[in-house]
């Protein structure tokens, strides 16, 4: 399949490098402001060098994507609530030239579900977009396989940096204030960790959950949302007492989306550790189901985005 990518951060860049050892050409990249198209391939070192450099990786417009030769649009730019855009848009763009989409931006799918399933629907073009959720966990994927009416709640653990200074601050006694620097000093956590230590990149992974398993009328605006932010050192080691540890758990079932700091046995199968997610799903015939795995990160988020890749030309 040939590949159109938008957005060239640690996901975009690592689909780019990625995607010869699954069989696809990238024949377009761009970042926000220019593009590099190449209909028998772009240079890939070139424009990752020319990234590094420059800041930019070519010297067309990022709009010559759209008119470049490509099967895929790969969506991997950064995540926008509300209008979801220009994520939402960039979608648009290539389902009404009958193109398929792959998104790693959760926006599209978690604000504005509906209009993307009817866009898909006008189109000769598919939505895929197992990357939004869990990283490199199968986890879409695995529900289709269960089957979504088979699925009656999903909870886990869905963020890697909350997750990452929850165990730190558990095992080391460490407040959070001095975790979270730790974390941004490894690059687990960004300048600005609000997205994921406030809960809001969790609960638009639950949202996107609620709205494959439940329907198409679930927003961020439908979540109860909870960070762990404010959540003092002595409340780990109280928990740690009496045989328990706090995770930011998500949690998705009829009765409503959740997300927020919650008590789970130290040893149980959510007190995950380090960047590690671990999803649980509860199903009418198989019981209670769990994978686990990098929720995060380039190469893996990446692996998701291309093994989406993989299923269309299969079905092409």
């Amino acid at each position: 399949m040939k590949l159109a990518v938008l957005g060239a951060g640690a996901v975009g860049r690592s689909v780019v490098e990625l995607a010869g050892e699954y069989g696809h050409t990238v024949t377009a990249l761009a970042d926000s402001t220019s593009a590099v198209v190449d209909a028998d391939g772009i240079d890939v070192e070139a424009a990752s060098a020319r990234k590094d450099d420059d800041e930019t990786v070519g010297t067309v417009a990022p709009d010559a994507v759209f008119e470049s030769e490509y099967d895929v649009l790969v969506e991997a730019t950064p995540t926008t609530l509300g209008d979801a855009q220009p994520g939402f848009d960039h979608a648009r763009t290539a389902l009404e030239s009958d193109r398929h989409v792959v998104l790693a931006n959760k926006g599209p799918v978690a604000e504005r579900y509906a209009e993307l399933r009817q866009l898909e629907a006008e189109s000769d073009g598919r939505v895929l977009f197992e990357a939004t959720v869990g990283g490199a966990i199968p986890v879409l994927s695995t529900i289709a396989d269960i089957g979504p009416d088979n699925v009656t709640a999903v909870r886990g653990v869905l963020n890697g940096t909350a997750n990452f200074i929850l165990s730190r601050m558990a095992a080391e006694g460490l407040s959070y204030e001095h975790v979270l620097a730790e974390a941004q000093d490894l690059g687990v956590a960004e300048a600005d960790p609000s997205f994921d230590v406030d809960g809001t990149d969790a609960a638009l992974k639950c949202v996107i959950l609620a709205n494959v398993l439940f329907g198409e009328r679930y927003t961020i605006a439908d979540a109860e949302v909870a960070g762990i932010r404010d959540l003092p050192g002595s409340a780990l080691e109280l928990a740690s007492e009496d045989g328990w540890t706090i995770r930011l758990v998500g949690e998705v079932a009829r009765d409503g989306i959740r997300v927020g700091p919650r008590l789970v046995p130290e040893n149980g199968t959510l007190a995950v550790s380090g960047t590690r997610n671990i999803v649980q799903f509860e199903t009418r015939h198989a019981g209670r189901l769990n994978i686990s795995g990098r929720g995060a990160g380039g190469p893996e988020t990446a692996s998701a985005v291309l093994s989406d890749v993989t299923t269309l030309s299969r079905e092409e």
